[in-house]
């Protein structure tokens, strides 16, 4: 078992709110928020505003101590880069540990970030300039943070495809599209792996994590669940994924994203060159996660949120000459 197979919590909002009152004292509003693997709610009272997250039962407390570590270590760096604080309990203790029907859950409470989130504005070249900015400095404040269970066998990690070859067979139709591009990864990214430099990454700078402030400018970012020792390209690169979706013409957009990080923290000439063929391969692991984990789990809408995009992308990137994306994208961010 696992976080990805086994189903997320199902709290009410009243038992959200004894737990809050119970574990923190405070007195809120609650009402739910959409998760992935957990269950998040937002707590407000007419002071401050918090979110409470409950972690999937299969969710180990090393993850979510690296996770708080990580913060502490991006506050201390720069004090001024909006990362959610962890709230101390009445005990203490920034994670806590709760039952319900004999199933263990830890829970955390996280200040609330203000802002919209990047996927409910229209985006223009300056805006994916200044996300890519955002991105570039984060990965600055956590250059040098290490944790143990950063190093983790994790199908999100594109360090290895593991996860896509065990399970693309899911996939009900395309799963010939998925080889194209692990051969194309395999042959050009892991091949140089010894040119690619490696770090712990937010790895899921997507644009439902994403916040901006109210001229639309990347201003903050939630959600370190996904964290994990990885290339460090690969943070610019899951963010320009989902960045490519919605667009006709995805390559002005996402050289955008990769100028902007490339100009805050600076990466060689073969992770340049590699950057593109990350993206499709993190829309690999899209599309794979989606049709492995909607059976699993068929009410969750929130699992194929972004499948039928990464479909239309990778459908148009098969006939695409990578090399020649990979020059152009090298040339953008280096100009």
């Amino acid at each position: 078992m696992s976080v990805f197979t086994t189903a997320q919590p199902n709290f009410s909002t009243n038992e959200a709110t004894t737990i809050v009152q119970d574990h923190y004292g405070l007195t809120t509003n609650i009402s739910s928020l959409t998760s992935d693997r957990d269950q998040n709610f937002l707590c407000s009272s007419s002071e401050e505003k918090y979110v409470l997250k409950i972690s999937n039962s299969d969710e180990e407390k090393n993850i979510l101590e690296m996770q708080n570590e990580c913060i502490h270590f991006i506050h201390k760096y720069d004090s001024a880069q909006k990362v959610p604080s962890v709230v101390t309990g009445k005990t203490n203790r920034k994670i806590i540990t709760i039952e319900k029907e004999e199933i263990r859950y830890f829970l955390r409470l996280v200040e609330y970030l203000p802002g919209q989130f990047f996927k409910d504005i229209l985006h223009n070249n300056s805006m994916l300039y200044k996300l890519g900015s955002f991105l570039g400095r984060l990965h600055k404040s956590m250059s040098g943070f290490d944790h143990p269970s950063a190093h983790r066998d994790f199908p999100w990690n594109i360090l290895h495809t593991d996860f896509i070859k065990s399970h693309k067979h899911h996939i009900s139709d395309g799963a010939e599209i998925v080889d194209h591009f692990i051969e194309l990864y395999e042959k050009n990214v892991l091949q140089n792996d010894t040119k690619l430099r490696k770090a712990v990454i937010h790895n899921d700078g997507n644009d439902h994590n994403i916040l901006v402030n109210d001229k639309g400018n990347a201003c903050g970012i939630i959600d370190f669940g996904d964290m994990v020792y990885s290339y460090i390209a690969h943070e610019p690169a899951v963010c320009m994924a989902y960045v490519a979706l919605e667009k006709e013409e995805p390559l002005e957009p996402i050289s955008q994203v990769l100028k902007g990080f490339h100009e805050k923290f600076p990466l060689t000439h073969d992770e340049l060159l590699a950057v593109i063929y990350m993206v499709c391969m993190r829309l690999c692991v899209t599309v794979t996660m989606a049709g492995y984990r909607k059976k699993l789990f068929p009410d969750n809408e929130y699992l194929s949120i972004s499948e039928d995009q990464a479909w239309n992308f990778l459908k148009k990137m098969q006939n695409e000459n990578l090399h020649n994306w990979s020059t152009k994208l090298v040339k953008y961010a280096q100009s």
